[in-house]
């Protein structure tokens, strides 16, 4: 079953890695080619892929993870990181607080071998002075600003304040997953705010995440992010077509080709 012309894929995670990944970034755009996906967002909790979606190709684009591994809130890595090119910067992964104290649960249990220094987010629920630098870099380059493994009520906060910075693109990764800790009241603020919600394969393995969030969250404000590549979970291919027929029925193809195409291609290139 063919998606929508022009799908976009806003998590994509291959090697080379510290993790085992199933293909490397030459065979994961030539996957992802094969899957119809137009654009294709690389993803490396090591740090930045602006440099290797340049070699990549024309449509390949890439972000910086803002682990213990770049420096965590390390303005600096940001700037080099979207001077290359860089569309995404992504907040802690690895690095965060609360992937930390939830490394046992199963939604993690691909990065238990992987261990990074914590970085911190907020004090008292008080964003850190360290990431005002980080958010004006951000707002400078109109980058997007993705949640990473911060939990969505620390989110409220630092959402907040990146706005305030002129922080414009805001987008949660997987937000289902139970570390990120979503609560359906939130939903009202974070709209507010613009945030789109990412939705897509790996968050629908265990439940289904995408129908779930659209009873709180309009099509148009969901984005889909496969977060395939980890050795463990589905094949490329295989991976989006399934969940294209797995939810075409439920959606429908209006719906499917603002989650898939526009609404990606809006927040990383508009």
């Amino acid at each position: 079953m063919n998606g929508p012309a022009g799908m976009v894929d806003f998590h994509v995670h291959s090697g080379p890695s510290i993790l085992p990944r199933r293909s490397d970034d030459p065979e994961t755009v030539r996957l992802a080619a094969a899957a119809g996906v137009e654009w294709l967002v690389l993803k490396a909790h090591e740090g930045s892929t602006a440099e290797r979606a340049h070699l990549a190709g024309a449509q390949v684009v890439g972000g910086i993870v803002l682990n213990s591994t770049v420096g965590g809130a390390n303005p600096d890595a940001v700037v080099v990181a979207a001077t290359l090119g860089a569309r995404v910067a992504w907040l802690p992964t690895i690095s965060a607080v609360a992937h930390q104290a939830a490394v046992g649960d199963d939604a993690l249990a691909v990065h238990r071998q992987v261990t990074f220094r914590t970085v911190p987010m907020l004090n008292d629920g008080v964003l850190a002075e360290e990431w005002y630098d980080v958010l004006d870099v951000v707002a400078e380059h109109d980058l997007v600003l993705a949640s990473g493994h911060v939990p969505v009520p620390d989110l409220v906060e630092v959402f907040r304040v990146a706005a305030a910075q002129g922080v414009r693109r805001f987008v949660i990764n997987h937000p289902l997953f139970p570390f990120m800790s979503w609560n359906s009241g939130m939903a009202s603020v974070l709209i507010s705010l613009g945030v789109r919600l990412e939705v897509g394969c790996v968050a629908d393995l265990e439940m289904d995440a995408t129908l779930q969030l659209l009873d709180e969250y309009d099509p148009s404000l969901l984005v889909f992010g496969s977060d395939l590549g980890h050795s463990s979970f589905p094949a490329y291919v295989e991976g989006v077509q399934s969940w294209i027929e797995r939810h075409l029925p439920a959606l429908g193809e209006d719906a499917l080709t603002r989650i898939m195409a526009n609404n990606g291609r809006d927040l990383l290139l508009r």
